[in-house]
């Protein structure tokens, strides 16, 4: 037909869309990066200290700077995934951890607006207080301490400023990581190499999350956004299993045939003072994704775990010295 032999040409020269990614250096923004372009996006991704080739330098805490950044770069999908996310470091540094988790949000999410661009937040279980589970979307928010807080104040602060905004609450995560400290579900690694004593929370209950998981329940979510503007507000994305950092790590153990002998179970809280509290259970449910088909199916504990720590054995460690 003539309509179509003139519409792809058309269609050939258009732009590709664009997302930016904050906190393209982290966990979580190298997989959303990895899968947006992998769906054929152009990817801006943003750090600050720990910028690398390929990505943009930008303190996000600086207004002006992101204004600039948004202005020159007009992105259509923002993708915020920066964030101070450990509770016990914004106990002791919270002026800084609350501009950047709060501050910088709400100066994104204006800027987003003003441009016209998609905005998604990522957010936490930990805005629960977890006494009450599994946790739907329209829950009432109780957070037990300041993370929890500074993360809900983002939530907030999003669709206060772009009421078409996304926000995408998920639990304890784990994926492809550069150093296995760089999650608190791979750091256990280091607890069975050492084959020393060692007690394990054995109360609260997680969903530990793979990333990549994550990443395609974000591109999912934001290109059915664009074209259904009543697809907005806030979701909840989680794996199914449950289990305790001493199950986590047993889990780890088996699958590398270690021992677990030296793993301890804990059953009772840490003094209040040491850490901040966290919630017992922040189950969410994700039940809005489901009737959106939005979701993914979780890939199993055991198996993505063993190939995101698979790098770390000593034999994989000797390979990489020999041959690289």
């Amino acid at each position: 037909m003539p309509g179509s032999e003139l519409r792809a040409p058309q269609e050939a020269m258009s732009p590709p869309r664009r997302v930016l990614v904050t906190g393209a250096t982290g966990l979580l923004g190298r997989a959303v990066c990895r899968e947006f372009e992998g769906g054929g996006w152009a990817v801006i991704g943003t750090g600050f200290r720990r910028a690398k080739p390929r990505l943009l330098r930008c303190d996000i805490t600086d207004e002006d700077a992101v204004r600039a950044l948004l202005q020159e770069y007009r992105p259509d999908v923002v993708v915020h995934c920066a964030a101070e996310r450990r509770p016990d470091v914004m106990e002791h540094h919270s002026e800084a951890a609350v501009h950047l988790n709060v501050h910088a949000t709400s100066t994104l999410a204006k800027e987003a607006a003003a441009g016209g661009a998609l905005l998604l937040y990522i957010s936490s279980d930990y805005v629960f207080d977890g006494r009450n589970p599994p946790y739907g979307e329209d829950d009432s928010p109780s957070p037990l301490n300041l993370y929890g807080r500074s993360k809900l104040e983002g939530e907030r602060e999003t669709l206060r400023h772009c009421p078409g905004g996304l926000v995408l609450r998920v639990p304890v995560l784990y994926g492809q990581v550069q150093s296995v400290g760089e999650s608190a579900v791979t750091s256990l690694w280091e607890t069975l190499q050492t084959g020393e004593d060692r007690g394990l929370d054995h109360l609260m209950k997680r969903h530990p999350t793979h990333t990549e998981d994550v990443a395609a329940v974000c591109r999912k979510i934001c290109e059915r956004a664009r074209e259904d503007p009543s697809v907005r507000g806030v979701f909840h994305f989680s794996a199914k299993e449950q289990m305790t950092k001493y199950e986590m790590a047993v889990c780890i153990a088996e699958a590398f045939n270690l021992p677990t002998g030296h793993l301890i179970p804990l059953t009772e809280q840490p003094p209040p003072q040491q850490f901040a509290l966290r919630p017992m259970n922040s189950q969410l449910s994700c039940c809005r994704l489901e009737q959106l088909n939005l979701s993914v199916e979780p890939r199993p504990f055991r198996a993505a775990v063993q190939t995101c720590l698979w790098p770390f054995t000593p034999d994989k460690l000797w390979r990489q010295t020999v041959f690289h």
